[in-house]
Parts: C-alpha cells; structure tokens; sequence
C-alpha cells in the first residue's frame, strides 16, 4: 500500500508515544519530596487524542488525511488553549479585585500598607494572595513596591493587565502623595468592571461561536450525507490524488474560517 511509505506516519506515531510515554523516574521522586497528593484518576490530555486521531487517520485513509487532521487539530488545539487562558486571566482578575477590596479595608482601618496586604492576603484566593504576599514582604523590608509589581506581571502572564495599574496607581501615591486607599479603590472598582464587562460579552458572543463552530461542521456533514446517498466522497477523498489535493485544500479553508472567527470574538471579548 502507499499509505506505508509516508514519511509522516512514523514520524506522527513516534510523536504519538512520547506524548504518552509514563512520567520519569526522577520526576516521580521529585514529586515524592513534596506534600501528598489526593489521587486523582488521570485522564487522557487534549495533545494526546489529537496525535492519536492524527495518527488514525493517516493510516486509515493517506498521508492528505493526515495533514487535514493535524491541521484542523491544531486550530482546535489552539482554541482550547486561547479560551482557557482568557478564563485563568479573568478568574485571576477577579480574584485580585477581591483581595483589594479587602486591602483597601484594612488601609482605611489605619493599619500599615505592609499589614495591610498581609492581612488581606491571609483571606484571598490564589494568584492574589501571592501578590499581596509579595506587596506586603517588599513593604515590609523598604524595598520598591513598583518593580516587585513589575516583576510579578511578567511572571505571572494571567495577572499582566491588572497589575500594570496597580503599580502605576502605587506610582502615584508615592510620588504625589494620593492616598493610597482611594487610588487602590479606583483600581478595584477598575478590575471589577473589566470583569463584568468581559462576562457578557463572551456570553454574547456564545451565538456567533455556536455559528461559527455549526458551519465548520458543514462539510463534514456533506459528506456523511454523500456516502448515505451513495455518491461515495470518501472514496474520491482518499483514493484518488485529486481527491487528496482537495481534502488539504478544504481543511485550509476550514481553519481559515476558525481562525477568522476566533480572532473576531477574541477581539470583542479583549476590547
């Protein structure tokens, strides 16, 4: 058969068992050393399933499937992950909103900046207890509370857009002598809306994504309803060479449209 002589397939099969090749026997001891784990049943990742359908249908229908299949996986893949930092991002938000609220409480009770943020950080959720962990550590020690937010937000990539105003609303309390409780309310009543807003426009634009993924889904449903008919596209797709040529082409035109669309929504959501 043809379909062996790929140089892809054992390429995406050697792919195939590393992604779920077992962990080493040095990460497990290294997992050893810190505090035990509840055991959790673990589940086959998003990578692994895309390499293996990958892998599957390059050997059940050419080295065309193949391609097709990586390259609508990879969009898909590229979803997943777009999606779910912009969810890690607003919870982070939200998070830090709430742990501010409660520092601003503690600032106008008359407690210290340093106390203050240890206090607030002993009640906040992850990641804003660490950065008002960090707040109250460098304040503590005189140090300088801009940079360590600086630091944090290019350690912390879900955090970036809401620590850069709170480093320059610190900015400005020391600089011109703004309290600094009312310049971290302002950043807290900010935060705060960001995330309200962000919540109904990506519930908004549930329609448009549903559209976009229903009219993704269209060929394929094409061609279930050909080979129900008994027209045969299957047949065409994965036998003949224009049929190859046709498959790549159409799932390029495929993860065009995906793309276009994610980029859409993601920009209305960003905005």
């Amino acid at each position: 058969m043809t379909m062996s002589t790929s140089p892809a397939l054992p390429l995406a099969v050697l792919a195939a068992a590393l992604l779920v090749l077992p962990a080493s026997a040095a990460a497990r001891r290294l997992r050893a050393l810190g505090p035990p784990r509840p055991h959790r049943p673990r589940k086959p990742s998003r990578r692994a399933l895309v390499v293996t359908t990958c892998v599957l249908m390059g050997l059940l229908a050419g080295p065309a499937a193949l391609v097709a299949t990586a390259m609508v996986g990879t969009v898909l893949w590229r979803g997943f992950r777009s999606r779910a930092h912009q969810r890690s991002r607003l919870t982070a938000t939200s998070a830090l909103a709430d742990g501010l609220a409660a520092f601003v409480a503690e600032l106008k009770a008359g407690a210290h900046p340093a106390a203050a943020a240890a206090g607030a950080a002993q009640d906040a959720e992850e990641p804003a207890a660490t950065v008002l962990a960090g707040i109250a550590s460098t304040a503590r020690l005189g140090g300088d509370v801009n940079t360590a937010l600086d630091t944090m937000s290019r350690t912390r990539p879900e955090l970036t857009a809401a620590l850069g105003p709170l480093a320059r609303a610190w900015r400005l309390s020391d600089h011109h002598g703004v309290p600094l409780a009312d310049v971290l309310d302002a950043v807290r009543r900010d935060l705060e809306r960001r995330v309200a807003f962000a919540g109904q426009v990506t519930a908004r634009m549930a329609g448009p994504r549903a559209s976009a993924a229903v009219l993704a889904g269209l060929p394929v449903f094409g061609i279930v309803l050909g080979e129900v008919s008994g027209t045969g596209p299957l047949h065409v797709l994965t036998s003949t060479a224009v049929g190859q040529v046709l498959l790549v082409l159409g799932a390029a035109l495929i993860c065009a449209g995906l793309l276009w669309s994610t980029r859409l929504t993601t920009q209305a959501v960003g905005s």
